[in-house]
């Protein structure tokens, strides 16, 4: 259980980490590990970045909640499919960390099509004194050994290595737009458009398929899937969304196959509010269950939404998240944005919620309090401790306060699509394409 944050509370600027504008440089996923030490972030180039915690310092104070880079590596190159004439890109879709369970960390990554299992360890000791070898590692000349010796391991120079121990190919058709790691932390499941693929994490020449939507004629598909993820707790529930808005929460052990979904929930769309963006804005981009595992978090083009496990209806809580939008879909369709997928995130407590918006703006909505705060990740208040200002935004023909931004001048090119959450602290980062912002509370950075 995470502290209480109160959306009053102030954020400050923890750590800014730039890189050189290229199109491969633009960050695709951002995920803390298990105990928020360490944040892993992956590009369109196909690398992983992995920053560390810096540790609690006497002499200086302020350093408690800043991250450091602590490896990076390439996980993913660009391939080509011949048998379909197809490239597959090289750009990071996901990464999932494996709760730790020795001195080494493990990480899942995926692109579109392949998913590795990553091993991150230290090592700060050589062994030194073969009998066999020299000291280049060069095999010795046998006559020249007249006696033995028992090798030691001497202190060295910290070196974090990176090695890949499983790579589970072949499986998906179509695009891998999410993994999740179950809580039995022996198996995780893959999943692309139209197929949910299980796996045991030791083994990779063989996955089951769990859940397969593609229908006989592809003439007659009406919706894929867009998100899937496991139960924090119960290994036997997921739930996946789709395109047409819908959630479908699934249980392992009603059948092998799991088309037929154990809830369904779904809004019923107001008929008068339809239009012809009725269900491009409703798709869900992202899906994510609560700490606790009683609440899902789902988001969509314009609003986040609550949804309760025990009540299939209708959700529980509605957030509008830029609402202003609606005014421009036309000109949003027009552009592609439309079809950008944001996703959303917990804090520790599952008091809070937090999603991207356009012009580099993320939110935050309090849900004991219903009070919510619009904030810019931008290079102008990246200085360490700076406090984040509230922005507001200004509808299109209403009234303007001094500060607030016109919904005609906001920037659709920068975007904030990527958000995490740390899982015990109001730590944030947030992935605005080729920058990454990390935020904590003021009153947690005093603190330290």
């Amino acid at each position: 259980m995470g502290p209480i944050f109160l959306i009053d509370q102030v954020m400050t600027v923890a750590f800014y980490y730039f890189i050189n504008f290229f199109k491969a440089d633009i960050i695709s996923t951002v995920e803390f590990n298990h105990t928020g030490e360490l944040l892993a972030t992956g590009d369109k180039g196909g690398r992983v970045v992995i920053f560390q915690r810096e540790p609690e310092s006497k002499s200086e104070p302020f350093s408690q909640g800043e991250y450091n880079v602590y490896s990076t590596f390439q996980s993913h190159e660009p391939e080509f499919d011949y048998l379909k004439s197809l490239e597959i890109e090289e750009k990071i879709n996901k990464i999932r960390w494996l709760p730790q369970q020795n001195a080494a960390h493990f990480l899942l990554s995926t692109n579109d099509k392949t998913i590795k299992l990553w091993k991150v360890s230290e090592r700060d000791k050589r062994p030194e004194g073969y009998n066999l070898k020299d000291e280049e590692g060069h095999i010795k000349d046998m006559s020249t050994v007249t006696s033995l010796q028992v090798p030691v391991l001497m202190p060295m120079d910290l070196m974090v290595e990176v090695s890949p121990r499983r790579v589970f190919a072949n499986a998906h058709t179509y695009h891998v737009n999410s993994i999740s790691v179950n809580s039995d932390y022996e198996t995780y499941m893959s999943a692309d458009d139209l197929r949910i693929n299980l796996w045991h994490l030791d083994i990779t020449d063989r996955s089951f398929n769990i859940v397969d939507i593609k229908p006989t004629n592809m003439e007659d598909l009406t919706e894929v899937i867009t998100a899937a993820e496991f139960h924090p707790h119960h290994c036997n529930l997921f739930v996946y969304s789709s395109s047409k808005g819908t959630l479908r929460l699934c249980d392992m052990r009603e059948a092998a196959l799991c088309d037929k979904h154990s809830k369904l929930f779904e809004e019923p769309e107001d008929p008068s509010a339809r239009s012809f963006f009725s269900e491009i804005i409703s798709s869900v981009s992202d899906v994510k269950f609560s700490h606790s595992g009683r609440y899902l978090l789902t988001r969509d083009y314009l609003t986040a939404k609550v949804w309760d496990l025990n009540m299939e209806s209708k959700p529980l809580e509605t957030y509008q998240v830029h609402d202003y939008l609606r005014s421009k879909l036309c000109s949003l369709y027009e552009n592609d944005c439309i079809f950008d997928k944001f996703e959303c995130a917990w804090n520790g407590s599952d008091s809070v919620i937090m999603t991207g918006a356009y012009n580099n703006f993320f939110r935050m909505f309090d849900r004991n309090t219903k009070r919510d705060v619009t904030l810019e990740a931008s290079r102008e208040s990246s200085k360490p401790r700076a406090v984040l200002k509230p922005r507001r935004v200004c509808a299109a023909g209403g009234k303007r306060r001094k500060d607030d931004i016109s919904v005609d001048s906001l920037d659709f090119t920068k975007k904030i699509l990527h958000t995490a959450w740390h899982p015990t602290e109001n730590i944030i980062a947030i992935a605005a394409t080729n920058n990454l912002y990390i935020f904590q509370d003021k009153l947690n950075s005093e603190l330290h």
